[in-house]
Formats: C-alpha cells, structure tokens, sequence
C-alpha cells in the first residue's frame, strides 16, 4: 500500500460584513472571514494537504485569487473539483482529521453538521472526517494577523 501525507494550512482575517463559513456550513456570528472565495479556511486547509500529498501543487494553484471565475466561490465546489483532481492521479480521500482554531465563536455545536457535509461532498462516511476546536487561549501574539487559522493533515 503507498501511504501519501499531505499537510494544509490556511487563515484568514476576521471582518464585518461577511458571512462565517467553516467546514461547508454557515455559522453565526458578527463577523465573517476575508477572503476572494467565501474564506472558509476549513476547506481551504485540507484542499492544500490533499493535493499536497498528491504533490500536485496548492490551492491557489488550481483556484487563483485573482481569477474572476473564483471570485465569491463557495469552497465545497473547490473541495469537490480537489476531490476530482486527485483521483486523476489514482487518489481518494480515505480520512481527514483537521484543526481549527479560533477564540469565537465556539465551534463544537457545528462540528457534526461539518463533518456531515464535508463528508457528501468527499464522497465518504461522515465517521472518517475529524474536527476539532481549539482556541490560543486568549494569547493574542498567536493570533497576530489573524483570527481564524486551519491546521490539516491528509493521508493517502
């Protein structure tokens, strides 16, 4: 069996105006993430391991910020053409176990509509799509830049 890894990471900054999305789904909040596509950095970030370990370059490769057909782009369909791109090279998605943190809002009360989502649009059960929530603890140096950032790693 030949056992590929890929690692994603992606972040986003938080602003009024737009919406939140995380892992295919609309959470509600104050403020939303910035970004060319609708910023869900969830996606984003396991986008990046699976075409990682597939070595077949990143997201903005495939998907570019500056490309009018990106533009408001909702992520699952980037999810699902990524699903796509790595079966070209005889890939699937087997399981995925991410990280996202944030200080707010709390993500836990979503992670199951997440994972059920994220899984249909995968094209696995929802069992084999991890999520879990952390915050830096309020330590703001962490979180400089930005609000909202996605660690994930994919094997094949």
């Amino acid at each position: 069996m030949n056992i590929r890894v890929g690692f994603g990471f992606d972040v986003h900054q938080l602003v009024e105006g737009r919406d939140l999305w995380l892992g295919g789904i609309k959470i509600p909040n104050d403020v939303g993430l910035l970004g060319h596509s609708d910023a869900d950095v969830l996606i984003h970030a396991i986008c990046d391991a699976l075409l990682g370990a597939a070595n077949m370059r990143d997201i903005g490769y495939h998907f570019p910020d500056n490309s009018d057909d990106t533009l408001d782009m909702d992520s699952k369909i980037i999810l699902k053409e990524v699903v796509g791109i790595i079966a070209q090279k005889g890939y699937r998605v087997g399981n995925v176990d991410a990280t996202v943190c944030a200080e707010r809002p709390k993500l836990n009360p979503h992670i199951p509509a997440m994972q059920q989502c994220m899984a249909q649009v995968m094209g696995v059960e929802p069992d084999c799509v991890s999520i879990k929530a952390t915050t830096t603890e309020k330590i703001q140096i962490i979180m400089y830049l930005a609000k909202i950032k996605c660690l994930y790693f994919a094997v094949h």
